[in-house]
């Protein structure tokens, strides 16, 4: 059984950082790309950014270029998400999925 479980989310202040981490279990981690994605309140869910199994590649969103960073650890079976410079706009329920399987999601709040 695959899970994943998101950690990290909270409340920050505009211009801030988070963390994201992702616990994966029930799957050989090191053989597929991970995702993140997120869903503002009343919006879709959108990508945000993916890395390849072995980390060597990655790619974002427009809307988050620059400020965040997707890493993993495959030794560790984890995905991670480093996001700086947070906006308002960033707040939302955030994600990590593999192969079509979804965590639970961790809520970002950036508000002042």
């Amino acid at each position: 059984q695959v899970q994943l479980v998101e950690s990290g989310g909270g409340l920050v202040q505009p211009g801030g950082s988070l963390r994201l981490s992702c616990a994966v279990s029930g799957i050989s981690f090191n053989l597929y790309n991970m995702d993140w994605w997120r869903q503002a309140p009343g919006k879709q869910r959108e990508f945000v950014a993916t890395i390849s199994m072995r980390g060597s590649s990655t790619n974002y969103a427009d809307s988050v270029k620059g400020r965040f960073t997707i890493s993993r650890d495959n030794a560790k079976n984890m995905g991670y998400l480093q996001m700086n410079r947070l906006k308002p706009e960033d707040t939302a329920v955030y994600y990590c999925t593999i192969m079509g399987n979804w965590g639970q999601g961790t809520p970002v709040t950036v508000s002042s």
